[in-house]
């Protein structure tokens, strides 16, 4: 299918708005009616449209495809050379370069703006002309406010205000229908039709193309396809045994949205043919381009390795820009109106199949005093947003309908094991369903037993937990703990449950944990009643930035988070891997959480489907779904929900040990294992 047929219409009638921009800015370039600095940032800005004009053309007359491997690297070096990190020091992407360049007033917001501008490159490959021809006319507005005398700084901010606050209509809403409509089918045509043993194709996806993804892909077609079989399967029989599992019927729904990086093309043809075969139509969407539709903590959709994580991680607040009451409000509004518009597609949808990566070096952000930061009331606000968004998206997508799956690979960047850690991560990911629920439901046993846990640290490490249980009315029927094992969390291999907040105290302490691409350092939370009530790390020398990094990161701007989730992990075959490769440092949560204790700050793992019955294999029911806080939805639902479930994983060397020795025994005959104590506590 070709794509540009979608936009046809739409494109006609904005055709003659992007050529009178397009004319008004090649007519900048040659241009003194600014002064500098200025000047030289809209002649930089207006050639960086120019090109992605290039581009434009050469996808519409169908001459993009049809370059050379080393034709297309050349274009791709272009359109991102200036984020890369050998070029960012210098680039007006780079906030503290704009404001060395442009002063305090006005780098920021023209750093803002660029940032904004680059969104074309997607936007190019995928014919949105109206995208286009938006951020075209801004630019000529704020050069036109720089002609002559110089603006106020707040003209400037009240045309990038409006400008995004005006458009929300276009922007929040096309994010809302490509999450649920099938015909939006750019990424899906790429991998259906294109020859993958061809690596061109990956150029036609419009995000940075690194040697990570050359690589990844040139290595997935070597593979035989029993082994991308393989894999697919694992992954769309997880979703189908998520629903199974909680009771949910698939066969209401009608699609899945894929998230993934890409490189994996050959996995995900395979599986779009398998969710296919289960009566759904697969969904692929970009990572959020806009700063109105991104999150600052997380990628949805399909995306390439990033460019430069200091450049992103420098915009990250970019809203902050235009965040206030009167536009949250506005946003809101429109999301709800989305809804109500796809509120058909919305119901077919089954929820996300997601595909993580790891293996990259770890990513030590610089917090730079240049860029924009929510200050407190945004950031309540923020917040405020987030949970009144949440509702309106269970009203359309209710939480106890949907499932979801997760699994993960390594990246090349993980070193010249990368084959070998690749076999074994696709063996840690097919493990014996079978097996290991037996070895779990002996733990669950045992901990159904207990008032509370004790999990204490050893040696320089100073956790004291104490994790309260609820109270089981009949053990011969219910549980506290879920027996994990390979659906929607692959790979397999914990239990867990939701503590009871009262009563759950102590520290948590973690040398070293990966949350999303950074690397915490010496983490320590303390507990009270099952909140966070302080918390620090030592990732930069001053604590404030430290305190700051854990607030955005794991805590989600929340000012505390009660602990969601006390599980312990029984994967040994995954640690042996980690022991192996020496790889326990570069494996995400995904995989580590099930090598050991671990919790999780933030809602349940039930959040928004608390009310829907849980059974575990031996069909008794899990009661442990709610907190004291989760709960409050019975009377507010805006005071039980903080939309979010970052899990912290301890160090694991000495539980794993002990656990993979005690497999070894009979572990339903042996009445000490895995924990002591006594039955009023589990330690």
């Amino acid at each position: 299918m070709d794509y540009r047929v979608l936009w046809k219409d739409e494109n006609e009638a904005v055709k003659e708005r992007y050529y009178l921009a397009m004319d008004r800015i090649s007519q900048i370039t040659r241009e003194s009616t600014v002064e500098e600095p200025y000047r030289s940032y809209f002649i930089k800005t207006a050639e960086f449209i120019q090109m992605i004009s290039e581009v434009k053309s050469l996808v519409d007359a169908d001459a993009w495809n049809s370059q050379s491997l080393e034709e297309l690297k050349l274009w791709n070096e272009r359109l991102y050379e200036d984020v890369l990190p050998s070029h960012y020091e210098t680039s007006y992407a780079n906030p503290s370069y704009a404001v060395r360049q442009l002063g305090v007033e006005f780098g920021p917001k023209l750093s803002f703006l660029y940032e904004e501008i680059r969104g074309q490159i997607p936007f190019a490959m995928e014919s949105r002309l109206t995208e286009m021809t938006i951020l075209d006319e801004l630019f000529i507005e704020i050069y036109n406010l720089f002609e002559g005398q110089l603006p106020q700084a707040s003209s400037v901010q009240e045309t990038l205000y409006w400008f995004t606050s005006d458009y929300a209509d276009l922007t929040v809403t096309y994010r809302i229908r490509e999450n649920f409509d099938p015909s939006l089918s750019f990424a899906k045509d790429i991998i259906l039709e294109r020859d993958l043993n061809d690596l061109r194709y990956l150029y036609a996806f419009g995000e940075y193309i690194s040697d990570e993804e050359l690589k990844i892909a040139g290595f997935m077609n070597r593979l035989p396809q029993e082994t991308i079989d393989k894999m697919a399967d694992t992954y769309t029989e997880g979703y189908r045994k998520g629903f199974e599992v909680m009771g949910r019927d698939l066969s209401k729904k009608k699609t899945v949205a894929i998230h993934y990086e890409l490189g994996y093309e050959r996995m995900i043809r395979k599986a779009i043919e398998n969710f296919r075969q289960m009566g759904l139509e697969t969904i692929l969407y970009r990572r959020a381009v806009w700063s109105i539709d991104r999150n600052p903590n997380r990628k949805r959709g399909f995306y390439g390795t990033s460019p430069n994580k200091q450049y992103e991680y420098d915009h990250r607040y970019d809203n902050a820009l235009y965040m206030k009451k009167a536009f949250t409000e506005r946003k809101l509004a429109v999301l709800k109106v989305a809804y109500e518009e796809y509120k058909k597609l919305a119901a077919q949808y089954a929820g996300p199949a997601v595909i993580e990566t790891f293996g990259e070096p770890g990513f030590d952000p610089v917090n730079k005093p240049e860029c924009l930061a929510l200050n407190e009331k945004q950031e309540k606000l923020s917040l405020t947003y987030s949970n009144d968004a949440a509702q309106v998206v269970n009203q359309y997508i209710p939480g106890e309908e949907t499932s979801f799956t997760i699994i993960a690979f390594p990246k090349p960047s993980i070193g010249p094991d990368f084959e070998a850690i690749f076999q074994e991560t696709i063996r840690i990911n097919t493990l014996d369903y079978e097996v290991y629920k037996t070895i779990q439901q002996a733990i669950i046993d045992r901990l159904d037993e207990a008032d509370h846990v004790v999990i204490t640290g050893k040696g320089e490490n100073h956790t004291n937990l104490t994790v309260k249980l609820h109270p089981l009315a009949d053990r011969e029927r219910e549980t506290n703990f879920e027996n994990c094992v390979a659906d929607v969390n692959i790979p397999l291999g914990e239990v867990f449950t939701s503590p009871v907040l009262t009563g759950t105290n102590g520290v948590l302490e973690v040398s070293s944990v990966y949350i999303g691409d950074i690397q915490f350092k010496n983490l320590h939370m303390e507990f009270k009643d099952g909140r966070v009530a302080e918390y620090s790390c030592e990732n930069f020398d001053d604590p404030a930035q430290g305190k700051a990094l854990i607030k955005q990161v794991i805590m989600k701007n929340h000012d505390s988070l009660p602990m969601g989730e006390c599980a312990i992990g029984t994967n040994t075959t995954a640690y042996a891997m980690a022991q192996k490769f020496g790889i326990i440092d570069k494996l995400p949560i995904l995989i580590v959480e099930k090598m050991g204790p671990h919790f999780a700050v933030g809602d349940t793992c039930y959040s928004w489907a608390e009310d829907a019955p849980m059974y575990n294999p031996d069909g008794k029911e899990v009661i442990a779904r709610d907190n004291e806080v989760s709960i409050l939805r019975k009377e507010d639902v805006s005071q039980a929900y903080f939309n979010c479930h970052t899990d912290i994983t301890i160090r694991i060397g000495n539980w794993m040990r002990f656990m993979a020795s005690a497999l070894w025994r009979k572990i339903t005959d042996h009445p000490g294992w895995p924990f002591c104590g006594s039955r009023n506590g589990i330690t």
